[in-house]
């Protein structure tokens, strides 16, 4: 279990610094992420990450296709949990 301290150190580094630089868009930190943590099959994260990136522009078409394309490239087993729900 992380810490309070840990989370709040990781939440305030993270989304208040790493996410408001300008040279990427928030869309594209979305597709970066959740491409990572499909590759590293980090599911309990990627629940959160799929619907920020739909907050931050990236279609639900657009995810799916990527999935599928990450599929081929990080292993079928990764890309095929069930991130949709």
């Amino acid at each position: 279990m992380i810490s309070l301290r840990s989370w709040r150190t990781t939440d305030s580094v993270l989304f208040g610094d790493v996410w408001e630089r300008s040279e990427l868009s928030k869309r594209d930190r979305s597709l970066a992420t959740v491409a990572a943590l499909v590759a590293l099959n980090r599911p309990d994260q990627l629940r959160f990450h799929l619907n920020f990136a739909v907050q931050n522009g990236v279609k639900k078409e657009e995810l799916v296709e990527m999935i599928t394309h990450l599929a081929f490239y990080s292993g079928w087993p990764n890309a095929m949990s069930d991130h949709f729900n």
